[in-house]
């Protein structure tokens, strides 16, 4: 048996796919990529795609993205679709490495769910071709849904699958995949397949917005799913909790050189402040901590600072607050 790699997004694309070659004999591993942009959340993410690769008996490797693909989120070389989303870097990215996974396991080539002209920065004809030659697998990527709009890859040429089997669907309409989804019994599937925070506009502002301020590590990213976002004029942030989930996330991704503030004796938020760079960042914290509390406004409240003990202050006037707000 021939074996291949098969990208799978959760979605009902790639289940179609994964349906194709295997009524085609070929031996599939899947491979999924998680990034810290999935929505939903990675652990929904991760369930979502292994209960499909359970249900059709394959093995499946899942490969969480870091560091690198954070560097390559920030300095794409063909640039950002409509808001942060580099879709043709970050598609020769994963490409890249399921390439190296598919050496290391074995297989002849790759395959996706990917759809002609479904997205337009990155399923068009052209971009197709420049992501395949730029991941250095030119010929190696089938794409069974399309096949038939596309050149003949390696796998059809040499015979491993067979081509007029494949399909010709193109744009965005999803028809098609619907009857296929009927056609091999495939229910309670999901299209399409989450989403990227990168395409949400008020994600990517705030994310760009961390990136000018040098916040770039995992932590950083991981936090900006989380709170009200606010900017001191020290240059440090302040992310103040909305709810009681929420503050438990914050609590639990403060670090060493960060400040947990909360409100004595009210119900309210967990407030972080991240490394404090002024004296008045604190006291600053404090008051929006205070704001968002069941304070009755007047005068001022006790807010403990984690670590460093009890301040006094009063809610930050409204004007100030929306002068700080990142949004």
């Amino acid at each position: 048996m021939v074996k291949a790699v098969g990208l799978v997004s959760g979605g009902l694309d790639s289940i179609l796919a994964l349906k194709i070659m295997l009524d085609q004999g070929i031996d599939i591993i899947a491979l999924t990529f998680i990034t810290p942009f999935c929505s939903p959340n990675k652990k929904e993410f991760e369930q979502r795609v292994r209960s499909i690769t359970k249900k059709f008996s394959i093995p499946i490797k899942v490969i969480s993205l870091g560091e690198d693909y954070i560097e390559m989120i920030r300095n794409p070389a063909h640039g950002y679709g409509k808001h942060l989303n580099p879709c043709i870097d970050c598609r020769v990215f994963m490409l890249k490495k399921a390439k190296q996974f598919m050496k290391e396991n074995g297989a002849s080539f790759v395959f996706t769910g990917e759809v002609m002209g479904q997205r337009p920065m990155s399923q068009r004809k052209a971009q197709l071709q420049l992501i395949e030659k730029e991941a250095d697998l030119e010929g190696l990527i089938l794409r069974p849904l399309s096949a038939k709009l596309l050149e003949p890859t390696t796998p059809e040429k040499e015979g491993w699958v067979r081509r007029e089997s494949l399909l010709s669907l193109e744009g965005r309409q999803r028809t098609e995949q619907i009857k296929l989804a009927e056609k091999f019994g495939i229910k309670n599937y999901s299209w399409p397949a989450g989403g990227c925070k990168l395409t949400d506009p008020q994600f990517a502002a705030r994310l760009k917005e961390a990136f000018e301020h040098g916040e770039e590590s995992m932590h950083d990213i991981k936090l900006l799913n989380y709170g009200r976002h606010f900017r001191l004029p020290s240059g440090t942030k302040v992310v103040v909790g909305r709810n009681e989930e929420e503050n438990k996330v914050i609590s639990g991704l403060a670090q060493e050189n960060n400040l947990l503030l909360e409100v004595i004796g009210f119900a309210g938020p967990t407030t972080l402040l991240l490394s404090p760079k002024d004296k008045k960042d604190p006291e600053l914290a404090a008051s929006i901590c205070v704001r968002y509390s069941d304070f009755d406004k007047r005068g001022e409240a006790d807010v403990m600072v984690k670590g460093k003990g009890v301040v006094r202050a009063g809610p930050i006037a409204p004007w100030r607050l929306e002068e700080f707000r990142i949004s």
